[in-house]
């Protein structure tokens, strides 16, 4: 009776079903299907209108109504619309507007970027959209992936995407590349065995996953889960899941919002009360009120928030970083850990050979990845060269022709079709100077013993010359002392072979985190003689041949000055402990230059660990080798729970829903899956790690000169709204006009605040630590000298004010002086807050060309509201003396030297505290 048949027992496609750790006959059975002729036409449809298709759920999104409307909900928002309504109340229209459509723009860029963050999840979902050959009604079709059901018997092939998770029910030197979704650089052996129910996603070499890709071999796998049952679906789910975070500026932006709007009420409600008390008209106190509050409000806050950050992002993307959330840019200025994927983000994801040994000594192989530039050295750094060595001709004429792999070159790039260790010999030839292709024309093969994991070898026998036959081998180096009796001279005679010297090498390289295989040849072979059983004592060993995912050229120098600015890398893969701590050595991740205990942290580690000891643990380790999506999203939550903003670097499915959680992800250009670049912030266009070190560069330059325009900016609104209070609480008349309030702001905003966005990052800037997320936007050093600032406004504003009014001046000529004395200041106080910390003159009056520009628009704007009679009759200004000039310039001249004396006398104070010795 086919298994189809079978009712006995219910269809088991539960995901807490351990079906890597039944056999694979119970398997069968529990999946009531046929392990040979598959399910009946009729059976996979009744199944798929029970499972429904094998596809990723959709997306279920928040109404298009209620995302627009989110867009508005921010203080910072109402604080805008707030003033774009006081502003339209006192028919300043155009002012109005202005405010009106910067609420706008900042809305649709929400927009744009929220509707982009469901992306990754899409592209999740196209993943698995492919077409795959499956048995029914036992004979073989080709069906679209979307259709298959539990129970389906798959076939695989290399070159498939494995369309489900599949329970390997046969194969023939089946391997499997899952790096994409587990995070491990080598193709996966897979078999029939039975494992433990515990064993973790990556070592279930009895299952093929969903997206996987087939390398080499044939098999066959019945499906055990379609959908969003799936592993993939897991990391689906995920990545729904995962919070997507407020950035580090927005946070500090929305509190300064919150505290800013609660300041502005609270001043305007003084003020009218005041004016209240002093039995001052009604209208005429909320009238000044209200110009309080609008003088109060930063109307250039978020237009130089997204000019500062979009300047950021071309920044970067000449540093070939590609933003793709604007708070992003200054995010990766507070980042204080880093969490990096190895495999394609520390390393090459390429294979290759570093090391050839022959019984004469080494050689060094220089280069990384499969384009063949490089060449063979010796020890003391000279060439190497095959003519000279006939031991090290033949192991690499055995990595040759041993082999099933191609290299190719698409005209942009080189890489491999086949195992990436076949692949990383093949480049060692190339690097060599031999032409296999020339070569393969002297050694045509003949005939080839497969590699597999039993015998642990693969063979091949070729015509050498004329009727002579040769064999070439490698396999592991354990087996390869089995088959082989002696090894090779440089002169090509056979010696007695130092099992001792072999193994003592191989276990020198092996600590150094080589993946090692032996090479061996034998000669004058009869054809008949060619099998397994035949070859065992007979081979010379050539020699060994040790290979490795190589680190990137830059990432040590890279990790160096990520620690050097006080960032912690640590790299987490789905890598096995031993390859990911040689990595992490050579990049320099560790402290002492060795992994100290608890330094390494496996997956299991992770499981064994308890609650109250997780998150010190995780803060103590730097590497994190074999661990699930599952694990990875923790890790980042633990991190972000004690305070770090956490930057996460990745480049496969597996990585995904912790660059969603992150508060920044970013991901590789070139290597990454399209999953990865949606769900990151960031994309690096060189998958360069160094890359990262640029980017935090600009993400603090980002925030310095955001945190310089507030400085800058909040001295004119508070100087303006207390000059207003003090005005109703004298019951004197108004020094400054409302429209004349709104004039400067926006005029100053544009023409001299907006210049700070292109300050050049300060000398220094990677050598301090990363900001304290808790710290406020403002420290309290830059609010003292905000405070500062509005005080010498407000009292030289008024002084002069008085003084012009009471020396014959009219009233539009004293509040004319008062206005420019405002913008005098602050074009002054403009060059001060080029550095926060040095003076304008240590860092170059003219290194920021653009400031005399707008000081420059700014001087001409200001003789046009004091000469123009147009402007006269819009801002009931006039004309003013070349004495009102004078007293003018000399207070803003004594107020800039007054602000740089507080810097001074603050730098020399922290100099003092910082070289004070500590006491015991």
């Amino acid at each position: 009776m086919p298994f189809a048949e079978v009712r006995l027992l219910p269809v088991s496609v539960s995901p807490t079903t351990a079906h890597h750790g039944l056999p694979a006959h119970e398997v069968v059975l529990l999946l009531q299907t046929d392990p040979h002729g598959g399910l009946s036409n009729a059976e996979a449809a009744e199944r798929l209108e029970r499972f429904g298709p094998n596809m990723l759920p959709p997306t279920v999104g928040t109404g298009l109504l209620l995302r627009i409307l989110r867009q508005f909900h921010h203080p910072l928002i109402y604080v805008l619309l707030v003033a774009g309504v006081i502003t339209a109340g006192l028919q300043e229209f155009v002012d109005s507007a202005v405010i009106f459509s910067v609420v706008v723009i900042n809305a649709i860029v929400g927009f744009i970027q929220e509707s982009k963050a469901e992306a990754a999840l899409e592209s999740l979902r196209s993943m698995v959209q492919t077409q795959a050959k499956v048995m029914r009604d036992g004979h073989e079709h080709t069906v679209p992936s979307e259709d298959l059901v539990p129970g389906d018997l798959v076939l695989l092939e290399a070159g498939d995407k494995v369309p489900a998770d599949l329970r390997v029910v046969r194969e023939t030197e089946l391997r499997v590349n899952e790096s994409a979704l587990t995070g491990e650089s080598a193709p996966v052996r897979k078999d029939e065995v039975v494992l433990p129910a515990a064993t973790p996603v990556a070592d279930r070499r009895n299952m093929a996953y969903s997206s996987a890709l087939v390398t080499a071999g044939n098999g066959a796998g019945v499906v055990v889960a379609t959908g969003a049952e799936t592993e993939l679906g897991e990391i689906h789910r995920l990545v729904g899941a995962a919070e997507v975070l407020a950035t580090p500026l927005t946070a500090k932006l929305a509190r300064f919002s919150k505290v800013l709007t609660i300041a502005i009420l609270g001043l305007a409600a003084v003020t009218f009360g005041v004016g209240l008390l002093r039995r001052q008209d009604a209208v005429e106190t909320f009238t000044a009120a209200i110009a309080l509050a609008v003088g109060a409000i930063p109307e250039g806050l978020p237009a130089a928030v997204t000019i500062t950050l979009a300047i950021g992002v071309a920044r970067m993307a000449k540093r070939r970083a590609v933003i793709r959330r604007l708070p992003a840019v200054e995010t990766l200025g507070s980042t204080t850990v880093i969490c990096a994927d190895k495999t394609g983000t520390l390393t090459e994801n390429q294979m290759t050979v570093q090391v050839i040994w022959t019984p004469d000594g080494l050689a060094e192989v220089t280069g990384t990845g499969y384009a063949p530039d490089g060449v063979l050295r010796d020890r003391d750094g000279a060439p190497v060269t095959v003519d000279a060595n006939a031991a090290l001709r033949w192991s690499l004429l055995a990595g040759a022709f041993c082999n099933d792999a191609a290299l190719t070159h698409d005209g942009r790039r080189w890489d491999i079709v086949g195992d990436p260790t076949e692949g990383a010999m093949l480049v060692a030839v190339a690097k060599a100077g031999l032409d296999r292709d020339r070569l393969a024309a002297k050694l045509p093969r003949l005939a080839a013993i497969p590699f597999s994991s039993e015998r642990q070898f693969m063979a091949t026998l070729h015509r050498d010359g004329g009727s002579d036959q040769v064999v070439l081998v490698k396999g592991s180096v354990e087996r390869m002392l089995e088959l082989c009796s002696t090894q090779m001279g440089a002169d090509g005679t056979p010696q007695r072979l130092d099992r001792a010297e072999v193994m003592r090498t191989a276990e020198m390289l092996s600590a150094r985190g080589l993946r090692v295989l032996a090479t061996g040849v034998r000669s004058a072979i009869d054809p008949e003689d060619f099998q397994e059983g035949a070859l065992g004592g007979s081979l010379t060993l050539t020699g060994l041949q040790a290979m490795l995912d190589p680190p990137r050229a830059a990432a040590t120098s890279a990790v160096a000055a990520c620690q050097t600015a006080g960032i912690a890398v640590k790299m987490i893969t789905g890598d096995h402990a031993g390859t990911a701590a040689s990595i992490a050595t050579k990049v320099g991740l560790f402290a002492g230059g060795e992994p100290m205990p608890g330094a390494v942290l496996t997956g299991a580690d992770l499981a064994a660990l308890k609650s109250e000891d997780y998150p010190d643990a995780v803060d103590g380790a730097s590497v994190f080798a074999r661990v699930s999506p599952e694990q990875k999203l923790r890790l980042v939550e633990a991190l972000q729970a004690r305070g770090h903003v956490v930057a996460m670097t990745g480049d496969g499915v597996n990585d995904a829903p912790a660059l969603r959680q992150a508060n920044i992800g970013v991901a590789m250009g070139k290597g990454g899956t399209e999953v990865a670049k949606d769900a990151a912030d960031m994309v690096l266009t060189d998958d360069d790690f160094a890359t990262i070190e640029a980017a935090v560069e600009e993400g603090r330059g980002v925030f310095d000169n955001l945190t310089k325009f507030i400085t800058w900016t909040l001295p004119t609104n508070i100087g303006e709204g207390l000059v207003i209070l003090a005005a109703i609480a004298f019951g004197a008349t108004l020094p400054i006009l409302p429209t004349q309030i709104l004039w400067i702001n926006m005029t100053t905003a544009i023409a001299l605040g907006l210049m700070l966005a292109f300050e050049p990052k300060e000398p220094g800037i990677m050598t301090r630590p990363p900001r304290n997320p808790d710290e406020p936007l403002l420290t309290r050093a830059l609010v003292t000298r905000i405070l500062l600032v509005s005080a010498l406004l407000v009292a030289c504003a008024w002084w002069l004010f008085e003084w012009e009014f009471s020396n014959g001046a009219s009233l539009p000529e004293a509040r004319t002086a008062a206005l420019n004395l405002f913008v005098a200041v602050e074009a002054f106080y403009l060059f001060s807050c080029r550095s926060l910390t040095h003076s304008a003159w240590r860092i170059g009056v003219f290194s920021n060309r653009w400031i005399i520009l707008g000081v420059t628009a700014q001087a001409v704007a200001q003789l046009a509201i004091t000469y123009l009679p147009v402007m006269n009759t819009v801002f009931s200004t006039a004309p003013i003396g070349f004495g009102a000039w004078l007293r003018i310039f000399g207070i803003a001249v004594a107020a800039s030297g007054v602000v740089a004396l507080d810097k001074w006398l603050r730098g020399r104070t922290t100099s003092v505290v910082r070289s004070a010795p500590c006491k015991p």
